[in-house]
């Protein structure tokens, strides 16, 4: 994945203060999670190209 594309999906620090200033957790939980799993996947993507079949 470029680093571009991975720019776009992230949430910028001004949405999390407003998700902060108008207090909905909901909202900046959901946000939170996804960049969570992206993380991760992107963590699983890169194990799997670094093992190698024997």
């Amino acid at each position: 994945m470029s680093k571009e594309l991975d720019l776009v999906n992230q949430p910028s620090d001004q949405s999390i203060a407003l998700f902060l200033q108008e207090n909905d957790m909901d909202g900046l939980t959901d946000i939170l999670v996804e960049a969570l799993f992206q993380a991760l996947s992107i963590m699983d993507d890169d194990k799997a190209a670094t093992e190698t079949l024997h």
